[in-house]
This record gives structure tokens, sequence and C-alpha cells, in this order.
């Protein structure tokens, strides 16, 4: 398995993750979608990565690292790595509370349906773009 071959996997786990989306926010499991969500994004961003030969580190926010190798992406990418490293940090940040939540953070509670719009969208955007990069045959 080459690393164009592993990018092309990432990319369809990340895309039968979009599909789960909407069936937990039709269950308005809005935490698991925001957990679900920041998973596609790594998914997606890891597999940009591979696709242009950077090994990703083992972490869940990787948008630093596509920052700093956006000159491997094509031109026409740059414009919106800013927003893929915006939406990695944030989705990065929900990760634990989203799915474990704290003893005064309930996320079956605290989650919302717009929260939950709001990490589909953002999902949405990061596969569209990995999608550009990585063309399957």
């Amino acid at each position: 398995m080459n690393m164009k071959t592993l990018a092309e996997s990432y990319l369809e786990k990340a895309t039968k993750r979009l599909r789960v989306l909407e069936v937990l926010l039709d269950e308005d499991a809005f935490s698991d979608v925001v957990r679900e969500a920041q998973e596609l994004v790594e998914l997606a961003l890891k597999g940009m990565l591979r696709y242009v030969g950077v090994d990703p580190p083992k972490w869940h926010d990787v948008g630093p690292i596509i920052g700093e190798h956006q000159d491997l992406l094509p031109e026409t990418m740059r414009g919106a790595v800013s927003r893929l490293q915006e939406i990695s940090k944030r989705l990065r940040r929900e990760r634990e509370f989203a799915f474990y939540g704290d003893i005064d953070f309930i996320p079956t509670e605290e989650y919302t349906r717009q929260d939950a719009l709001q990490a589909i969208n953002d999902a949405r955007f990061v596969l569209e773009k990995a999608h550009l990069l990585i063309r399957r045959p």
C-alpha cells in the first residue's frame, strides 16, 4: 500500500461517516454528530496530507500541519487552508466533551441542533476539499 492508496482509503472512510452524521441528526443525537464530524474531518485532512506525501502525526488536530505544507496543495485550494485549520481546531476542542462530557457538562443536554448542523456543514466543506484533491479513478 502506498501513501496515495492510504489517502483514498481515508477519504472513503470519511465519506461514509457523512451519511452517519445525517442518521445521528435524525435521532437528535447532537453530541454524537459533533464527535463523528471531528473524526470525519481528521480522516479527510490526514488523507489530504498523505496524498501530497506528508505522513501525518498521530494527533487529532492536523490543521497546523496542513498550514505548514500548503505549498504542496494545488494553488486553487490554498485559499481554503485557514478555514480547514479553523474547523479542525474547533472540532478537536469539542471532541472529548462531545463524547464524554464532564461532571458539569452533559453532552446529550449541552449540544443543540444548531451545533450539529454547524458540525455537518463544516464536515461537508472539508470533505469537499478532500474530494477535489484525492480523485479516485
